[in-house]
């Protein structure tokens, strides 16, 4: 069974909608070691993040983050080491359409 280490997934979402930034490929399973939200405006901005198992619809159970804030011009880097199984996806959000999320991990088929 081969790792791969790769980007999983990056997305700068629009404002209040819930987007998907990675689904976990078929017969395949996968280590999110880390997520890096980074504003690029200057006013602070919220933002959730959550995982679905199967890609289940959206529900509260589901966030690792909620609602926290990031600052004008600056970043947040979430070492999480989370495993996820195949068609998981984890789901961001923010506030305006000025935050970019990037997922980094491994993928094993």
């Amino acid at each position: 069974m081969p790792t791969i280490y790769k980007i999983l997934g990056q997305s700068a979402p629009s404002a209040a909608t819930s987007t998907d930034l990675y689904t976990v490929p078929a017969a395949t399973d996968a280590v999110v070691s880390s997520i890096v939200v980074a504003n690029r405006d200057s006013a602070a901005a919220t933002y959730r993040i959550s995982t679905a198992i199967a890609g289940a619809a959206l529900a509260n159970a589901q966030y690792i983050a909620y609602d926290v804030t990031v600052g004008g011009n600056d970043s947040t880097i979430i070492t999480i080491g989370a495993t996820l199984d195949a068609t998981d996806k984890i789901r961001v959000y923010a506030s305006t359409a000025n935050l970019t999320f990037t997922a980094y991990g491994s993928e094993i088929s």
